[in-house]
């Protein structure tokens, strides 16, 4: 088994995907804009280098006016590297849990790719990403909360906070409760992420695990895919793939949890870090 069938109609559109949810597609990956009750909006990631045009022009065409925050899932390029660009444009704060930091303030790189994850050119050109520590400067803020925050934060009101190391050790979740919308980042995808045929052409919506050839841990990778499905969310929308909702969703979220190491590690892991 290499992924989770999800029926085709389950898919929906980024600029819907739930009150108050909307998205954009960058090749290959998602940022979200999040509304909130008093009017104000939060972006969550920052996409791929030269693409703070892009993102800006978007938000102003839907939401017309700044965010109050930056928040990033994890500090990978193709999720950050519009982060300090837009936020000096915007005069805003970027969030990220606290073991990003090092990844976020120029101190530390991420760990080497596995170019032998398999899986398509994602893989294969894996050692040709940017993987350097960028820094953030002061506009880098600290998540008020390792798992799980109050609806009283200012910036993200409504939204849970969860953290789900793995393919990075800060990376983070979002979920909203009253509806089940999650918004899992790269803790699971639903396209295929190691193929660019799948990842920035088609996007088959079906359920994967994280992308292989960035995945530090494993074994952690898959117990945040399980504390994830554990939520039953009814709507997830990744940082790679389409945003898919439905009775199904959460019925094949516990079948890629069930099956993970089947399903995400790739075979030069198995058995080694997973």
């Amino acid at each position: 088994m290499e992924h989770v069938e999800v029926p085709a109609e389950q898919a929906i559109p980024m600029d819907a995907i739930a009150r108050g949810v909307q998205g954009l597609r960058i090749v290959f990956v998602n940022v979200f804009g999040l509304t909130h009750r008093d009017g104000s909006w939060t972006l969550i990631d920052a996409g791929l280098p030269m693409s703070e045009g892009r993102i800006h022009n978007w938000a102003e065409k839907q939401f017309g006016k700044a965010p109050n925050a930056i928040f990033l899932t994890h500090g990978h390029f193709d999720h950050v590297s519009a982060a300090r660009e837009l936020a000096d444009r915007w005069n805003v704060p970027i969030y990220a849990h606290p073991l990003e930091f090092p990844y976020l303030t120029g101190r530390q790189a991420y760990p080497p790719p596995n170019a032998g994850a398999g899986g398509g050119a994602m893989s294969l050109l894996s050692p040709t990403y940017p993987r350097d520590p960028i820094d953030l400067g002061a506009r880098l803020r600290e998540l008020p909360a390792a798992d799980g925050a109050s609806a009283s934060w200012a910036e993200l009101p409504d939204w849970e906070i969860v953290h789900t190391p793995g393919h990075t050790p800060g990376h983070v979740s979002l979920y909203r409760m009253k509806d089940g919308v999650l918004l899992p980042g790269d803790a699971f995808c639903t396209t295929k992420p190691e193929s660019f045929f799948e990842a920035a052409m088609v996007q088959h919506p079906e359920l994967h695990g994280p992308p292989a050839y960035f995945t530090s841990d494993w074994a952690a990778a898959g117990q945040s895919v399980r504390k994830l499905a554990r939520l039953n969310p009814s709507v997830v929308a990744p940082g790679h793939g389409k945003p898919l909702s439905g009775g199904n969703v959460a019925e094949a979220l516990r079948a890629l949890a069930a099956n993970f190491d089947a399903i995400a590690v790739p075979e030069n892991k198995k058995g080694a870090d997973a």
